[in-house]
C-alpha cells in the first residue's frame, strides 16, 4: 500500500521537447501554460495574505514607470534654462546693473521654476523609493509567514508514514527553502518589468524622433543576455532540486553540531572534526557543480557585456556628434542622452526582472508539488462514523501485515488477536519484534499493508480520524518533551479539556511528578529546557518520563495504550506507578509495552512477539505453564534482578 512514489520532474520538465518544427508552436503553448498557471498561484498567495500589498505595488509601479521621463524632462529644461540665462548674462554684464540683469534673466527665464520642480521631483522619488521598500518589507514578512504556515497546516494533515520517505523532506526542503521570498521577490520583479517598460515605450518614442535604429539597436543586442539568463536560471533551479538531499546532509551535520541533546556524545567520543569533515566534504561536491554553472553563466555575461558596452558608446558618440555640427542644442542633449541611458537600463532591467519571474516560478512549483501530496490515512466510507465513546471498547486484528514505506520487509506478519472490553494486554518480546509498530497500527497512525483491524466491530479506517484519535491516551517510548511550562507538559494530555489548575496537580501527584515539581523555582508555571528561556529548568530523562504519564493521567481517554511508559524510572517509582495505572485503566481496554516482565503478571492478557509474528497468547499464569518463550524470557529477567 506504502511505497515512495515516483519522483515528479517540474511541470516544464513533463512536457516533451518537438522533435519536429511543426510541434515547436504546440511545445511553446504547454510552457507558457505551464509558466502562467505558476504566476496565477503566487498572485494567489498574495491576494490570500492581503489584497493592499497587490494594489500598493500596482500604485508604486505606475508612479515609478512616469516619474523617470517626467525627471529627464524637467532635467533637461533646466540644463537648457540655465544655458539660457548664462547667454543672457553674457550678452547684458556690461550694459546693465546687476540688479536690473538678475530682473530681465528671471522675466524671460524660467530657471527658478525648474529649480524648484527639480527639487519636488527628488523628495517626490525619494518618497516613493521609501514607500516602495516599505511595502516590500511588510508585504515580505507577511507573505513568507502566510506560506509557513501553509507548509506547516500541510504537515499536519500529512500520513505520518511521509515522515518515513526522504522524498517527503526532499519536497519539504525544496518547499520551505525558496518559497518563503519568491513569491514577493517574483511580484517586485513583476512591477518593476512593469515600470522599466512604461519609462522604456515612453523613451523610445522620444528617441525615435532622434533616430528609429538607436532603441532597436538596444533591444537586439539585449537578446542574448536575456537567453542566456533564462538557460542558466532553469539549469540551477533543476541543479538545486537534484541536489537536496546534499543541503538536508549539511543541514543534518550542522545541527549534530549545535544540538544540546547530542553535544555530551559529540564531545565525548570526540566526533565534532568527524562530523565537520562530512559536512565539508558534502559542501564540497554541492558546490562543485554550482560554481561550474555559476562561472560558465558570468563567462557569457562578460563578453555579452563588453559587446553591448562597444554598442552603446558607438550610439554616444552619435548623440555628441548631433551637438557638434548644431543639430541640437545642451537640453536636448542631456534629454536624449538621459534617454538613451534610460533605455539601456530598462531593456537590462527588464531581462533581468523576466529572468527572476521565471527562475523564481520554477522554484515556487516546489511548493506546488508540496501542496498536492495527499494524505492516504483518511476515511474509506463517504460518511465515516463517530466513535461511541467513554465504554470500553474491543479491538480486533485480523491477519494483518505491514511494511514500513519504501521497505518490502514485513514488520508485522498475519497477526490475528482480539482485545476484549476493559481487558488489560502486555505486549511482550525482544526489540524489533513490532510491538510499537502493532501500537501505531492501532492507533491508525498507519494502515495495514493487508488484513484489517476492527473497533467494536467496524473496520478502524471508517471512523473520523479527529473522533477516533480522541479515544486514545497514548505514551510512546519517544515522548514528547517540549520547550514550554510544566502545566502546558501535562495538559497537552487533553487540550480541549483546557488547563484545570486542580486536575493538573492530581494528573502530577498520580504520576509521581508532583514530588519534583513542587521543587521548581514556579512550580507548575516553570519553563523547561534553557532553548528559549534563561531561567528554563533542566529535566533529567526519568522527570521527563513522569511527566509524560502526568499526561496520560490528565486525559480523558476510553483506550490506554502505554509504550515503554516506566522504561527510564527505577524498580520502586515503576511500582507506583502500575498502582496507579491500575485505577486509570479500570473498566477501560489497556495495552501496555513493558521490557520489565514484572508488570505481566497481573495483566488479563499477555501477547508474546517475535519478528513480527504472535508466537504466544495467555495470562501470566498459562504462560508459565507452557514453559515456552514467555517462561523463558520471565525466568531470565528473574533470575537476573536476583543474582543483583
Amino acid at each position: 500500500m506504502y511505497g515512495p512514489p515516483p519522483l515528479r520532474k517540474a511541470p516544464s520538465d513533463n512536457i516533451e521537447k518537438p522533435k519536429k518544427l511543426k510541434e515547436v508552436p504546440r511545445y511553446i503553448k504547454k510552457l507558457l501554460g505551464s509558466f502562467f498557471s505558476r504566476y496565477y498561484f503566487i498572485f494567489k498567495l498574495v491576494w490570500e495574505t492581503n489584497p493592499f500589498y497587490l494594489f500598493a505595488m500596482a500604485f508604486v509601479t505606475i508612479c515609478s514607470g512616469v516619474f523617470p521621463i517626467v525627471g529627464a524632462y524637467v532635467t533637461a529644461q533646466l540644463l537648457q534654462s540655465i544655458a539660457d540665462a548664462y547667454r543672457l548674462a553674457m550678452d547684458f554684464k556690461d550694459v546693465l546693473p546687476v540688479a536690473e540683469l538678475v530682473q530681465k534673466i528671471s522675466g524671460e527665464v524660467d530657471v527658478f521654476l525648474w529649480i524648484g520642480l527639480q527639487l519636488v521631483y527628488s523628495i517626490a522619488i525619494s518618497l516613493l523609493n521609501s514607500l516602495n521598500s516599505t511595502v516590500i518589507a511588510i508585504s515580505g514578512e507577511k507573505v513568507a509567514n502566510h506560506i509557513k504556515t501553509k507548509v506547516i497546516t500541510k504537515s499536519k494533515d500529512m500520513d505520518i508514514a511521509q515522515f518515513d520517505m526522504p522524498e517527503f523532506y526532499e519536497k519539504l526542503e525544496n518547499a520551505t527553502r525558496e518559497a518563503t521570498f519568491r513569491p514577493v521577490q517574483i511580484l517586485n520583479a513583476t512591477f518593476n518589468m512593469i515600470s522599466s517598460l512604461i519609462s522604456m515605450i515612453s523613451f523610445i518614442i522620444a528617441l525615435i524622433v532622434l533616430s528609429p535604429w538607436a532603441p532597436l539597436i538596444i533591444i537586439v543586442f539585449a537578446l542574448p543576455a536575456a537567453i542566456v539568463k533564462f538557460i542558466y536560471g532553469r539549469k540551477n533551479f533543476l541543479y538545486s532540486k537534484r541536489h537536496s538531499k546534499d543541503r538536508r546532509q549539511m543541514e543534518y551535520y550542522s545541527v549534530l553540531l549545535t544540538n544540546k541533546d547530542i553535544a555530551k556524545e559529540v564531545r565525548i567520543f570526540n566526533l565534532s572534526d568527524t562530523i565537520l569533515d562530512k559536512f565539508k566534504k558534502t559542501f564540497k561536491k554541492y558546490f562543485k557543480g554550482l560554481k561550474k554553472l555559476i562561472l560558465r553563466e558570468n563567462a557569457w555575461h562578460i563578453a555579452i557585456a563588453i559587446a553591448h558596452a562597444a554598442v552603446n558608446a558607438g550610439l554616444f558618440v552619435f548623440i555628441a556628434y548631433q551637438v557638434f555640427q548644431g543639430k541640437m542644442d545642451i537640453g536636448n542633449y542631456s534629454f536624449y542622452s538621459g534617454a538613451l541611458t534610460s533605455v539601456i537600463s530598462g531593456v537590462s532591467a527588464v531581462v533581468t526582472a523576466t529572468a527572476t519571474i521565471y527562475q523564481g516560478t520554477l522554484f515556487i512549483d516546489n511548493l506546488i508539488e508540496f501542496n498536492k501530496i495527499e494524505p492516504k490515512i483518511k476515511p474509506n466510507v463517504d460518511e465515516p462514523l463517530s466513535v461511541e465513546r467513554h465504554i470500553a471498547h474491543k479491538i480486533e486484528f485480523k491477519d494483518v501485515c505491514f511494511s514500513y514505506p519504501g521497505s518490502e520487509r514485513q514488520v508485522i506478519n498475519n497477526v490475528s488477536f482480539t482485545l476484549e472490553p476493559g481487558e488489560t494486554t502486555v505486549l511482550v518480546g525482544l526489540n524489533g519484534a513490532g510491538k510499537t509498530t502493532l501500537i501505531k497500527l492501532m492507533t491508525r497512525l498507519y494502515d495495514p499493508t493487508s488484513g484489517v483491524i476492527l473497533l467494536d466491530g467496524e473496520d478502524i479506517r471508517s471512523y473520523d480520524l479527529n473522533k477516533l484519535y480522541e479515544i486514545y491516551g497514548t505514551i510512546f517510548q519517544d515522548f514528547g518533551k517540549y520547550a514550554m511550562t510544566v502545566e502546558e507538559n501535562i495538559y497537552f494530555g487533553d487540550i480541549d479539556k483546557g488547563i484545570i489548575d486542580e486536575e493538573i496537580i492530581k494528573a502530577a501527584k498520580e504520576s509521581g511528578a508532583s514530588d519534583f515539581i513542587e521543587k521548581l523555582p514556579n512550580t507548575y508555571k516553570t519553563p523547561l529546557t534553557k532553548l528559549f528561556e534563561y531561567d528554563g529548568t533542566e529535566l533529567s530523562i526519568g522527570q521527563w518520563q513522569k511527566l509524560s504519564i502526568a499526561r496520560a493521567f490528565y486525559s480523558d481517554s476510553d483506550i490506554m495504550i502505554l509504550d515503554e511508559p516506566t522504561a527510564s524510572l527505577d524498580a520502586m517509582a515503576e511500582q507506583q506507578i502500575f498502582n496507579q495505572f491500575e485505577k486509570l485503566t479500570k473498566g477501560k481496554t489497556s495495552v501496555f509495552v513493558s521490557h520489565r516482565l514484572s508488570s505481566a503478571t497481573t495483566a488479563d492478557k499477555i501477547i508474546v512477539l517475535e519478528y513480527g509474528k504472535v508466537i504466544e497468547e495467555g495470562s501470566h499464569k498459562e504462560l508459565m505453564d507452557k514453559h515456552g518463550a514467555y517462561y523463558e524470557l520471565f525466568t531470565t529477567q528473574a533470575k537476573r534482578y536476583v543474582e543483583n
